[in-house]
């Protein structure tokens, strides 16, 4: 029986580790094993940031949404509570745009959550 040859999937598999490597800093770039570890460990951030991202965002929008209501006369949880009880449908990303964008709209909002 003839002897199996590897080098050309394994030439494969480390010519993609590298090209994912491209960039990292020192050795991590060059050599397969420093660059295979690179690249798991870099996976690892990106599924976990993926997810850190949308609680990120939604803690922006809601410290955005507290000043803006504050400088109106009013807490946070005042302003949702309020919204909820008028039925107002608008997530706090919208809100929170609204705040910066359009203050006269924002203002007419919280005259609908104080009433």
């Amino acid at each position: 029986m003839a002897k199996v040859k590897h080098s050309v999937a394994t030439r494969r598999r480390k010519k993609r580790v590298l090209k994912q490597a491209e960039g990292y800093w020192g050795d991590r770039s060059k050599q397969f094993q420093q660059a295979r570890r690179a690249v798991m460990h870099a996976l690892v951030y990106e599924y976990r940031d993926r997810k850190n991202r949308k609680r990120d965002f939604r803690r922006l929008w809601i410290s955005r949404l507290n000043a803006a209501c504050r400088s109106c006369g009013m807490k946070y949880s005042e302003f949702i509570n309020g919204l909820k009880k008028a039925q107002v449908g608008l997530d706090r990303k919208v809100l929170s745009d609204l705040a910066i964008r359009d203050p006269k709209a924002f203002e007419e909002l919280i005259k609908i959550a104080k009433a």
